[in-house]
């Protein structure tokens, strides 16, 4: 609590006590025109954005942009109602995205007033995560002209929603668009809202999943018609429920199970070159060509995303789930885009982690935090959680640089297990088995 009030102190005195018209919004809207149902994640990501660069600790963070989104959602937003557009097809509402935007970040404004005054209950330390749930991640444009890779990580799922029933969930995710951003940004500022809406979220996640990757798509299609984007993106979600892990996935981003040192392999990327994806886009009447790569139609080199509706139903945005209990021996998942997965087997990838959670650290290494570092009386400090999870994810990424990758990386690991104990472990061969 005492961290909250701190924190809460500190943004009181950096924003103004309210952000009149015409004053400059202290960050930047996704979008200029948002509908009602866009808000939403638009707003929640815009919140979650301007905290992070002011250090907020993740879980207040958390309660304050949903605090601050259902104080917006209860006011009048007609007045940010944009003019209909005479070639428009069907009524359709959009917000002025600014101004609605500013009423938003001034409902958070006054929300941190109200919490510095009196710091409520819910920021009690212990409705926070569990501390094993370490997230660390990297990424990197690598030789390519543009980084299309967006991610994002959420230990505090509930708090986010406000959901008070059930196990705490935590969610985290890798999208690997192509053609440009859009269609990776959108899948991360909105997948996780239309997840936390589904009714069977909490009795059955594969299902709730698969109709937030839908749904998703569905948005985006209408983002696509409005605006004439033309990407797609490739996406991995993983969202974990107490001891139950459940993974979605579109396209050939993948994600890994690490249990005991020993890979387990938890899912299939979908690339056109899989018989039953050939099959499946076979019989809708497309086919599967070779040029430089497998590709769909002679176009994307995916079967399965959110986006490329110039190859829908062919490029189909059906997602595929597999769900695990977890037992308490588990390491990590890793997370990863086909920047990754395409110079580095599932196999290499347990022993490559545990020489780098062995290694000690270079001080000199660039980028990273100085620690480890001899103290005043001499002593070394020992290396932050943080720096230590940041180094194994740079050494991931940059493996696979040196194995050939040219594309975008991404490699996001989430520690189920204290990175002391798994320090400890003796060097393994890495051998998958199957799930």
């Amino acid at each position: 609590m005492e961290e909250a009030g701190v924190f809460l102190g500190r943004l009181l005195e950096e924003l103004p006590c309210s952000l009149e018209p015409g004053c400059p919004l202290p960050a930047t809207p996704l979008s200029r025109r948002v509908t009602v149902e866009e808000l939403h994640g638009e707003s929640l990501e815009l919140g979650q954005r301007l905290l992070a660069d002011r250090t907020a600790p993740p879980g207040l963070s958390a309660l304050l942009c949903q605090a601050a989104l259902s104080q917006l959602l209860l006011q009048d937003l007609s007045p940010f109602h944009c003019p209909q557009e005479d070639n428009q097809e069907e009524p359709l509402v959009l917000l002025e995205s600014e101004g609605v935007q500013r009423l938003f970040l001034n409902q958070l404004i006054d929300v941190a007033r109200t919490w510095h005054r009196k710091v409520p209950e819910l920021l009690l330390p212990s409705s926070s995560p569990s501390p094993f749930l370490h997230c660390s991640v990297h990424a990197i444009k690598n030789t390519r002209r543009k980084m299309e890779d967006k991610h994002l990580a959420l230990a505090h799922f509930n708090q986010l929603f406000g959901i008070k029933e059930g196990e705490h969930c935590a969610y985290y995710a890798v999208f690997d668009g192509h053609g440009g951003l859009d269609a990776a940004t959108y899948a991360a500022t909105h997948l996780h809202v239309c997840l936390s809406k589904q009714s069977t979220l909490h009795s059955d996640a594969a299902s709730a999943f698969k109709d937030a990757f839908r749904h998703t798509d569905e948005m985006f299609r209408g983002k696509a018609r409005r605006e004439r984007l033309r990407s797609g993106t490739t996406g991995v979600a993983v969202l974990i429920q107490g001891q139950q892990l459940t993974v979605a996935w579109l396209g050939d981003s993948q994600v890994l199970l690490v249990r005991q040192g020993q890979a387990v392999t938890l899912m299939e990327p979908h690339k056109p070159d899989r018989e039953d994806e050939k099959q499946r886009i076979e019989d809708l009447g497309g086919c599967v060509t070779f040029m430089g790569c497998w590709r769909v139609n002679g176009t994307y080199a995916v079967s399965r995303a959110i986006g490329d509706f110039d190859q829908k139903p062919y490029v189909s945005g059906e997602a595929d789930c597999s769900t695990t209990q977890l037992s308490g021996d588990e390491d990590y998942v890793l997370l990863a885009c086909d920047g990754f997965f395409d110079a580095v087997l599932p196999s290499e990838v347990p022993q490559l982690v545990l020489e780098a959670l062995q290694t000690p650290r270079d001080p000199e290494e660039e980028g990273l935090p100085q620690q480890g570092a001899p103290d005043q009386g001499g002593e070394v400090l020992p290396e932050s959680l943080e720096a230590v999870g940041q180094r194994v994810a740079r050494t991931l990424v940059s493996h696979a640089k040196a194995a050939g990758s040219s594309d975008n990386i991404t490699v996001m690991l989430v520690f189920l297990r204290p990175l002391e104990q798994l320090q400890a472990q003796p060097s393994t061969s890495g051998k998958a088995p199957d799930h």
